[in-house]
């Protein structure tokens, strides 16, 4: 059998089990007490408890944000605003307590833990860390000043969807890194993930800016529109450096092999860039093979690569699950810090088909663009981790699950191969990772060419291949004005385990063309749909579901705004 993403393929011996139990629970006691409802005076304590349950109204976990809100002084007096950033501070106090206690945790048990396990609770910690700030920045959007709450509407869904997407991946890298664990350490972490997802209700009551309520406009908030082939958030500055030539372009730093620039690798180019800029800082990585491992962190923002064209400025590792990394952890490329811009770079993973999980980039970039780049691996190439990206005119490789992660992803104008993988393995081009319905994340392949890499068009016959299949139970992926080859299997989709969340994704297909668009013999699962109405598909493009005319102009990267 193939190998499966996540569930049931690696089960390593994990020691000191309880021990591990015992020290992610006790992080709720650790936490900063909140007021007891019983500490409000009773005249007021039937009051508080309804707005409280007016308040969660709508909310998957009420019980939890009743008993919550309930234990906020004053509620009754509080805006809407003022109680989500409440419940957000409770949160991220639950999350410090975590990452508290994670760290004990590692350092304890650090002689009996296999190397494995050591970098499971390595990514934990990463992401409780960058949980903590994304809610920082939650609570400072929720009042930048009394007027402009709803201005920020769509950054809150954003950052709350990704320090969800951060909880989940605590407790895939914790269950899989190990046999047997009980559900202790998984409820301990979805109290968090519930906490959010209840937020992520409340933040919907508040008005979004030029956003109507009905359910219909709010398949892909956040994104955005788009202007001159670009989301919007791409500004004008960084479209002309998108668009401008290599010799055209001036660079702050010069990566060389060669020795004729400032740097030879690209980590060392990274690591002198300044931190927080608020301008864009250009990295030229003239052409020539890298062997590295390289990440972006979270303090260097609005950076941007050039590379001299796809094939010639290569990015190349091999990090995998078999030799003991994480699949968060194997990624050629790694980027974090916000406003991410690549050009003409090819960035891979060579660790090959039976090192299973083997990423080539893994973006965790919020408004991050990247442009006429190609991405190669087999399993697991393309990790569009969180937060909105957009990809223009790239290539992407690879075999099973080569396109995941949990994004609000628009890829335009792509060329999508999938390649020979191992035997007795499948092919899947995408296994979208949505976790709950509040989050306004999904992929999107629009006006993309779906087809076979050249190793495996004379094998084509020996390989089945699918347009994706749900990792999660929300999983959203659409196929929008495509050019779908042959290889295609006539049901389109395949299961991931069973029945698991064919009720619940959003599968859709919207006036795609070629050999394996027939649709007559697709996947009758109620989640999946032919999307028959432009004003539907519509919801997944650039402008409706990245908001990309508010970010992309400033990238210089063309897009479509609408349906191509």
């Amino acid at each position: 059998m193939y190998t499966l993403r996540k569930r049931s393929k690696l089960s390593y011996a994990f020691l000191s089990i309880s021990a591990i139990v015992l020290v992610l629970l006790s992080s709720i006691t650790h936490l900063k007490k909140s007021p007891k409802t019983t500490d409000i005076p009773r005249i007021h304590l039937h009051k508080h408890i309804q707005v409280a349950r007016t308040t969660c109204h709508g909310t998957l976990y009420p019980e939890l944000c009743v008993s919550t809100l309930s234990s906020f002084p004053d509620l009754a007096s509080k805006s809407l605003p003022q109680i989500i950033s409440a419940n957000v501070n409770h949160t991220m106090y639950e999350v410090k307590g975590s990452f508290t206690n994670c760290t004990r945790l590692r350092k304890k048990l650090i002689k009996t833990l296999v190397l494995f396990q050591r970098r499971s609770l390595d990514d934990c910690l990463e992401l409780f860390d960058d949980t903590i700030a994304k809610l920082k920045t939650t609570l400072s959007d929720l009042f930048p000043d009394k007027l402009s709450v709803s201005k920020h509407y769509h950054e809150g869904q954003t950052l709350l969807s990704a320090a969800m997407t951060n909880q989940y991946t605590c407790l895939d890298e914790l269950v899989y890194s190990k046999a047997g664990v009980g559900d202790e350490i998984k409820n301990s972490l979805s109290n968090i993930s519930q906490h959010l997802s209840n937020s992520l209700v409340m933040l919907k009551k508040i008005p979004a800016p030029g956003v109507k309520t009905s359910k219909s406009s709010e398949v892909f908030p956040g994104y955005g529109s788009m202007k001159n082939g670009f989301p919007s958030w791409v500004s004008k500055k960084d479209r002309k450096l998108l668009q401008s030539s290599v010799n055209e372009t001036k660079y702050d730093l010069v990566v060389a092999e060669d020795g004729t620039g400032n740097f030879t690798t690209i980590g060392e180019a990274v690591a002198a860039a300044p931190n927080s800029s608020t301008t864009r800082f250009v990295i030229y990585i003239k052409a020539g093979a890298y062997f590295e491992n390289v990440e972006v962190v979270r303090k260097k923002i609005n950076l941007m690569f050039i590379g001299d064209g796809i094939g010639n400025t290569v990015v190349k590792a091999s990090r995998n699950v078999v030799d003991g990394w994480t699949t968060f952890q194997s990624a050629t490329v790694a980027v974090v810090g916000d406003g991410f811009i690549a050009k003409g770079i090819t960035i891979e993973n060579s660790a090959g088909p039976s090192k299973h999980q083997a990423v080539a980039l893994r973006s965790g970039s919020d408004l991050s663009a990247f442009y006429q780049c190609s991405f190669v691996g087999y399993q697991d190439t393309l990790y569009v981790y969180s937060l909105r990206q957009f990809y223009r005119d790239c290539d992407i490789y690879g075999t099973v699950d080569f396109i995941f992660g949990n994004a609000a992803v628009v890829l335009q104008n792509c060329n999508l191969y999938a390649r020979k993988p191992d035997e007795k393995q499948k092919n899947i081009f995408t296994a979208q990772g949505r976790v709950d319905p509040n989050q306004n994340t999904g992929i999107s392949i629009l006006n993309c060419k779906v087809t076979a890499a050249a190793d495996l068009i004379p094998e084509k016959s020996s390989f089945k291949t699918y347009l994706g299949r749900p990792w999660k139970e929300y999983s959203r992926t659409v196929f929008l004005k495509s050019y779908l080859d042959d290889l295609i299997d006539p049901a389109g989709w395949l299961e991931w385990d069973g029945t698991f969340a064919l009720s619940t994704l959003y599968y859709g297909e919207y006036m795609n063309g070629g050999p394996g668009s027939n649709t007559s013999a697709r996947v009758t699962w109620p989640g999946y749909r032919v999307i028959n109405s432009s004003a539907e598909a519509s919801q997944f493009t650039v402008g409706e579901f990245i908001q990309g005319n508010e970010w992309l102009n400033s990238t210089g990267i063309p897009y479509c705004v609408s349906l191509c």
